[in-house]
């Protein structure tokens, strides 16, 4: 499905008739028109300059200046054309968006005017400040220089008025401060070790393999205007207050609903304006809560779909906000509904469009099929704690576990008639499902069976779907790229112990059955095919099987630096120790920053906000009491007194935890290390905001709301129209 390197000749005069008699351009017209992708670099550059070029993506062969010249003069004429001033040197620092530093094309002429001009050199390299990006002790603080490289394997696109040149991010001493470096290298590595097992079975032609992901990206829409109201959103993300609407999502109306007007306009200008970046936007819908929604792209290059989903992401709240609207891409804007994941869906393919996931047409295929199969459940298995972490954050920590989203505890789901075909393996029976039929290897094996019988399990963490893998832990507001390197980098790693082993192999085809035998022996543990949901599981997990469960960032972050990962991660040349210990301190950091924002938030409006809000309504219900007694003085005024007991209560309550939190983020400073002060963050900071949070909410609920200073859940979950 992969359109990376494909041609898609359009005309541009083609036209379709639309209501009212207007005309617009077909979705084939516009596609990608402001990407310089293959059929552009087709049409402007020379052949010489296009074939090294393309072997240079397609192969990595090294880049020649004069290569690097011409493309920098075509690639400048026809953003120019397409009315660019600027460029910029486009890439992914470890701050988890992305990041931009524009340059115009102009240089002074002789005659006092300027002329358009853009160097091979400036489209290679570029210097951008590094001092304020997060380098986790890489650099020193002076140290501001850092350098972008291009990466030609991404095609470069205009957005606005600027040519956007995708590129790598590194330090002065060429440590990578970005999240695009690595995923390339991982999926160097997991080439190189996918390529030696294909030769293994006679595939000789084989050049490269590439590991394609389509993210599923879900997100909430609510009205501007309420989110200008709520200084929790707006400083956070989501809302750090808030009592449950009578409505939620407990008729599951919204899911696949008919979309608002308002929202299907939004999703119609957000697909032309993906589309025009050829980016492959294919299904929308509503999600199951109220205001929630998906989009999902056909899947692509792993490089490509992470750049294409940061770009989603960053499109989705700009054209949000031409509707007057506001994009959420938090994993919890709200307590009480579903938060927002984003599916990775991971398979790999060879150079000639061949799928290594899907089963094949013959036993050798399916033996091929299911030595790949093996490596990914070990690589699972043996790295449930790299995975767990690449998709940790302080936000992701509220969905993961939630009855919403898979557990925090890793585990693989293969359906019923895949597990029954490794049952079979392991015990050297033949598989009842098909005929038994005799290879060379002298066991009992599948010739065929079929690709997709079972059902898909939505609580699985990492559940096998035909013909690919669909990783469901990540966080809607996720970088994929981390997820999808820790990933490779397992894989690349059983890889390399199965070929290590097998071209050393006297018999090649029993050391190959013994191979797939013995990993099914050794890692089934990882497989579980029933309701992750279940609190059972999570005891069997655990208890029985061993299994890891990291419930927060703070518990899995740290495993990041065990030996037997940096170990692996080094040796594929994946990260550096300096890097991973970088990473590490980098992605607790932003933990801590990321909670202590919401702590101070939830002070600051409990105190300046909620608080005075309580008091004011109080004050006149204490008044009403009052002036009904001076009517009649028999009066009980029973309801009066009880809510402003109630009230009294709860504000006094109120200013109690309020005190209790700023008390505990003050001691944060005691903290000697940042692990020491995220354990801080886990075990104290935020069960005094969950009791902050108690009291409030149960205030909200006993407050007129015309002295709420907040818009509602009612309000912002149903406020799109």
């Amino acid at each position: 499905m992969c359109y990376h390197g494909k041609t898609l000749f359009f005309c541009r005069k083609s036209r379709e008739m639309r209501n009212g008699g207007k005309f617009m351009e077909k979705v084939s017209d516009y596609f990608g028109s402001l990407v310089f992708d293959d059929r552009v670099m087709k049409a402007n550059l020379s052949d010489r300059v296009y074939k090294s070029l393309k072997k240079t993506i397609d192969e990595g062969a090294k880049l020649d200046i004069s290569v690097a010249n011409a493309v920098a003069t075509a690639m400048k004429d026809w953003a120019v054309a397409h009315g660019a001033t600027h460029y910029t040197h486009w890439f992914q620092p470890l701050t988890g968006i992305t990041a931009e530093k524009h340059d115009s094309f102009i240089s002074p002429s002789p005659d006092g005017g300027v002329i358009m001009e853009f160097s091979g050199k400036e489209l290679i390299k570029g210097e951008p400040d590094a001092s304020s990006f997060p380098s986790g002790g890489l650099r020193a603080t002076f140290e501001a220089r850092g350098y972008t490289a291009w990466d030609p394997t991404s095609y470069a696109f205009i957005k606005g008025k600027t040519l956007c040149i995708p590129t790598a991010f590194c330090s002065y001493g060429g440590e990578a401060l970005d999240k695009k470096t690595p995923l390339l290298r991982s999926m160097e590595a997991l080439s190189k070790q996918a390529v030696r097992i294909l030769k293994l079975f006679g595939n000789d032609s084989v050049k490269c393999v590439r590991t394609s992901v389509g993210p599923e990206q879900e997100y909430f829409l609510i009205t501007k205007e309420m989110y200008d109201m709520r200084p929790d959103l707006r400083f956070t993300g989501r809302t750090l207050f808030g009592a449950k609407s009578p409505k939620g999502q407990e008729m599951d109306d919204h899911y696949f609903g008919v979309i608002k007007p308002r929202v299907a306009a939004y999703m119609e200008e957000l697909n032309n304006e993906l589309w025009k970046l050829g980016i492959l936007a294919k299904t929308e819908h509503n999600e199951v809560a109220p205001a929630q929604h998906e989009l999902a792209p056909i899947y692509t290059t792993t490089n490509i779909a992470t750049d294409h989903n940061q770009l989603m992401m960053e499109i989705m709240q700009k054209v949000a906000a031409k509707h007057g609207l506001v994009c959420l891409l938090h994993e919890k804007p709200f307590a009480g509904v579903n938060g927002s994941g984003k599916h990775n869906n991971w398979s790999l393919t060879t150079d000639a469009g061949v799928n290594l996931l899907s089963p094949g047409e013959t036993p050798y295929e399916n033996a091929q099929f299911l030595l790949f199969l093996c490596a990914v459940i070990k690589a699972v298995d043996d790295y449930q704690d790299l995975l767990r972490l690449s998709v940790a954050t302080a936000g992701n920590d509220h969905r993961l576990g939630a009855n919403e989203a898979p557990p925090a505890v890793v585990s693989m789901f293969l359906g019923d008639e895949l597990n029954a075909v490794l049952e079979a393996i392991e015990s050297g029976t033949p598989y009842a499902g098909a005929e038994k039929t005799q290879m060379k290897l002298g066991v009992n094996v599948l010739p065929k069976f079929n690709r997709d019988t079972t059902d898909r399990n939505r609580t699985s963490p990492f559940a096998f779907t035909g013909n690919k893998f669909e990783f469901r832990m990540l966080g809607s507001s996720n970088s994929i790229a981390c997820a999808n390197m820790m990933l490779n980098s397992a894989v690349a790693e059983s890889l390399k112990i199965y070929a290590d082993r097998l071209e050393g192999a006297e018999d090649f085809e029993n050391a190959l059955h013994e191979m797939i035998r013995k990993t099914i022996k050794d890692h089934k543990r990882i497989i579980f095919n029933g309701n992750g949901y279940d609190d059972d599981w999570i005891k069997e997990a655990t208890e029985n099987r061993g299994l890891l469960n990291y419930r927060t960032t703070p518990d899995c972050m740290p495993h990041l630096l065990d030996k037997k990962n940096v170990d692996m991660l080094t040796s594929h040349r994946v990260f550096s120790e300096a890097e991973l210990k970088s990473r590490c301190e980098i992605m607790l950091d932003n933990y801590c920053k990321s909670v202590l924002i919401e702590a101070n938030t939830m002070v600051d409006m409990a105190r300046t906000q909620i608080a005075p809000a309580i008091e004011a309504y109080t004050l006149k219900i204490a008044k009403t009491a009052a002036a009904k007694k001076a009517l009649d003085a028999s009066l009980a005024c029973r309801y009066e007194s009880e809510l402003v007991k109630k009230l009294s209560v709860l504000t006094d309550r109120i200013w109690e935890k309020v005190e209790e939190l700023e008390k505990a983020v003050a001691s944060l400073c005691e903290a000697e290390d940042i692990i020491s002060q995220s354990y801080e963050i886990r075990d104290n900071i935020l069960s005094k905001m969950s009791e902050l949070r108690a009291s409030c909410d149960e205030a909200e609920t006993l407050t007129d709301k015309s002295y709420w200073p907040f818009p509602t859940y009612g309000d912002l979950l149903f406020g799109v129209r």
